[in-house]
């Protein structure tokens, strides 16, 4: 009988073992020293560090959908602007201004399509006041939320996060503050979120043991 049951414990383990066996610190993804800090409590998040500029990023986008779709209750995405020049820092900002305005799930995929046509069309915060507008936004409220202190304190979180990240391009993951993820590490971009999955179930069985 406990032949039985140590047979069946190992069956139903097996695909753990795979999995573990697949991604190798170090080779499919990289433990920071210092881990990030994560913005919610009690979930284990998952950032995703993109650029509205990144034609690799908006490729990404419709897999990252259909992962969230998927995703256990326990595990939140949270997207986080990269910026490494002006034109990144603004549309920084204008990813949290959208935000702050609750306008994010119809601003985030225009932003893209946007950019994906004309890649120098939000340059200026004229520019991006301007689509804004005409994307049912009222200029004055715009005006309060972009240069608006809570704003610019989630720009600076966000650069100070992919710092601390160590992130070397877009799109890239980090799983729970502790793991960095690349597509160019994983394989691909598919395989990216494999390896996310692999981090994430990790880090659940990491926090139900420290309880």
């Amino acid at each position: 009988m406990i032949k039985r049951l140590v047979v069946a414990s190992l069956l139903v383990l097996a695909p753990v073992f795979a999995m573990a066996a697949d991604y190798v610190e170090g080779e499919h993804y990289i433990k920071l020293d210092k881990p990030v800090p994560t913005t919610v409590k009690g979930k284990i998040e998952v950032f995703e560090f993109f650029w509205y500029g990144c034609g690799h990023c908006a490729n990404f986008e419709p897999l990252l959908h259909e992962w969230q779709k998927t995703a256990a209750e326990d595990t939140v995405l949270t997207g986080s602007p990269a910026m490494w020049n002006q034109p990144m820092a603004l549309h920084a900002k204008a990813f949290y201004t959208a935000k702050v305005l609750k306008k994010l799930d119809v601003m985030h995929a225009k932003f893209f399509q946007l950019l994906s046509a004309k890649p120098r069309a939000l340059m200026t915060e004229s520019d991006i006041k301007s689509f804004f507008v005409s994307n049912g936004v009222a200029a004055e409220d715009f005006d309060k939320a972009f240069n608006s202190f809570g704003v610019n304190s989630l720009v600076k979180q966000a650069d100070a996060r992919a710092r601390g990240a160590q992130i070397e391009g877009t799109p890239e993951m980090n799983v729970n503050g502790r793991y960095r993820v690349s597509a160019r590490m994983a394989g691909s971009q598919a395989d990216m979120l494999k390896v996310v999955d692999f981090l994430v179930a990790q880090e659940r069985a990491r926090l139900a043991a420290a309880q």
